[in-house]
């Protein structure tokens, strides 16, 4: 529900507070006004995105995936990494907020916001937790959040905004990255011809959040997945390959899924 994000919630064209106003509306003391969807996530853009974000079939196949819980041991390692207690968790890129979800239950004092410019996610998203608000808004543009508000941001797979991540994360706080390792499903990569990971991708996530940011542990985290044609069809939809090629797969599969993960605090 949106209501527990209220209060870390600034409109995105004079950083004014947010009410509500009425069921369907979020509104500012200067008058501007942002559609809360039937599905429960309010657009906090300040004009229209050029990017799009995942599609809804890119989102499907996400949310059939990772119910199938192929990716917990992700979510774990988030859940072990965020600062415990009360406070935000911002989920930057929040896709279905799956992980968004399984932090709050690690954590049952804090709420959660989710981020995202995919309208196909955040009707997800809005449903995944009873203390999870959900937001469309571009990561590229200053967040719609207010300064020092965030106890703990998490961004997995998801573009990174090192000064917004700065100005709204609190001094105490930390900053969870997750990004693919080198031999992140390198199997699929050599059969179906998946994009690659780039080998300089810690150097690219070091330079994207710029000196607001010292790293603190850097812990690399792999699952030798066992899946079925229509899950490793569903794993290949679910990525940006799915964007270049026709998301198809033969036989069953071992995939090595190996992610990294990044935590920063401020400063």
């Amino acid at each position: 529900m949106i209501d527990g994000a209220l209060p870390y919630l600034r409109c995105p064209v004079c950083a004014g507070t947010l009410a509500r106003a009425g069921e369907q509306a979020l509104r500012c003391a200067l008058g501007h006004s942002f559609d809360i969807a039937r599905q429960g996530y309010v657009n906090l853009t300040a004009g229209r995105s050029v990017h799009p974000g995942d599609t809804a079939a890119m989102i499907e196949d996400r949310e059939a995936f990772l119910a199938a819980g192929h990716y917990d041991f992700i979510a774990e390692a988030l859940a072990a990494a965020a600062r415990p207690g009360d406070g935000l968790v911002l989920d930057a890129g929040t896709g279905t907020a799956r992980y968004l979800a399984a932090v709050l239950d690690a954590h049952p004092r804090a709420v959660g916001l989710g981020l995202d410019v995919s309208k196909p996610a955040l009707r997800r998203a809005a449903r995944a937790h009873p203390r999870a608000g959900a937001a469309l808004a571009d990561l590229w543009r200053p967040l719609p959040v207010a300064d020092g508000s965030a106890r703990t941001i998490l961004n997995v797979f998801a573009p990174r905004n090192g000064p917004e991540f700065h100005r709204v994360l609190r001094p105490d706080g930390v900053l969870v990255v997750v990004t693919p390792a080198p031999d992140h499903l390198t199997e699929l990569v050599e059969a179906y011809g998946l994009l690659r990971v780039d080998p300089d991708k810690g150097d690219r996530v070091a330079g994207a959040l710029g000196p607001g940011f010292s790293p603190v542990s850097v812990t690399t985290v792999r699952r030798t997945l066992r899946l079925t044609a229509e899950e490793t069809r569903t794993l290949i939809g679910m990525t940006p390959s799915a964007r270049h090629l026709v998301p198809r797969a033969d036989g069953e599969h071992r995939v090595t899924a190996a992610v990294e993960v990044a935590v920063h605090r401020p400063g």
